[in-house]
């Protein structure tokens, strides 16, 4: 089989495509052959050296998702078959031709999806559904600020927040991103002086949950953009993983810290997000209210033309690979 390795910590140097011997499923895991593989954030900060994959995953194959037609099931699997198409969560090793994942960590693909939108799904929507629905509570009429609102998880979070009744906000940076928020039924506000518009358009309220997707550029005025009892949860620090934060202030409007990562997390603990994704997103997918944004598709031979992609600016939604003929 194909795979994309880091072979060390670097840039795109480090990058290559090899070939592997043929993946293999456990007793309780399924074998999905994969067409499309997403790239994230996290894979970035992998080829540098900074985010290794968690035991039990490979060590130098990046890809924290997998989305594909089960081929082969272990002997303990129970809920599938092979000729089904499943997406979902692995610690490492989804930018391969075939993947190995635990029959937990994976759910069915709606019939809606072609293979192109199921491989730009998973992460995107389970992270951000784990952000905002689990971690932050966002409820019918809360306001949800998003910070990196054009990205994969960002486009994501907004539909989500939509569909469960919030009003979202969304931070941006050109023209192009403030139509992609707009068609997706949020606000968008200027990246520059998010804070005094929070408080403009909510009338001095501020947002009652804060998707930090981007890093400790946005702090401390997070703070000042929060409501009362608010809740910032933090998903992505490419932009910075250090800041002051005032403890009154945090005292002062009871607000609420959270930090969050899906990879390292146990198996019950990424079953238990599959879960929460089956029940509140799936159905959202299959009725076509939510749908995955996809900015680019590159060969996997052109994968560092990908990686180039996915670190620059002006993006809309995921970049993906291409196994497929």
């Amino acid at each position: 089989m194909r795979c994309v390795i880091f072979t060390g910590a670097g840039d795109n140097e480090v990058v290559e495509i090899v070939e592997r011997p043929d993946a293999l499923a456990g007793d309780e895991e399924v074998l999905v052959a994969v067409s499309h593989a997403g790239l994230n954030p996290a894979d970035l900060s992998q080829r540098a050296g900074r985010y290794p994959a968690p035991p039990g995953f490979p060590a130098d194959v990046p890809g924290l998702e997998v989305a594909g037609t089960v081929v082969a099931c272990g002997s303990k699997v129970t809920r599938w078959r092979v000729g089904e198409r499943v997406f979902g969560l692995v610690g490492g090793g989804g930018m391969a031709e075939l993947v190995a994942v635990h029959e937990r960590a994976v759910a069915p693909v709606p019939a809606s999806l072609d293979a192109i939108g199921a491989a730009a799904t998973p992460e995107a929507f389970i992270t951000a559904h784990d952000a905002i629905r689990t971690r932050g509570r966002l409820a019918p009429g809360d306001t949800l600020l998003v910070h990196g609102a054009s990205g994969g998880v960002g486009t994501a979070a907004i539909q989500i927040a939509v569909l469960a009744g919030a009003r979202v906000l969304g931070t941006v940076r050109s023209d192009t991103a403030a139509g992609l928020v707009r068609s997706l039924g949020g606000e968008p506000v200027e990246d520059a002086g998010f804070a005094a518009a929070v408080d403009r358009l909510t009338e001095g309220r501020g947002a009652d949950v804060i998707l930090e997707l981007v890093g400790a550029v946005h702090f401390p005025d997070n703070l000042a953009a929060l409501a009362t009892r608010g809740r910032i949860v933090i998903v992505g620090v490419g932009a910075g993983n250090a800041t002051e934060l005032s403890l009154l202030g945090m005292m002062q409007k009871r607000a609420e810290l959270h930090g969050t990562v899906l990879r390292a997390r146990p198996l019950e603990e990424k079953a238990a997000a599959l879960r929460a994704f089956e029940r509140e997103v799936l159905p959202g997918l299959v009725a076509g209210r939510l749908r995955p944004v996809v900015d680019s598709v590159y060969d996997v031979s052109d994968v560092r033309g990908a990686f180039d992609r996915l670190e620059g600016s002006g993006k809309s939604g995921k970049v993906l690979i291409s196994f497929a003929p």
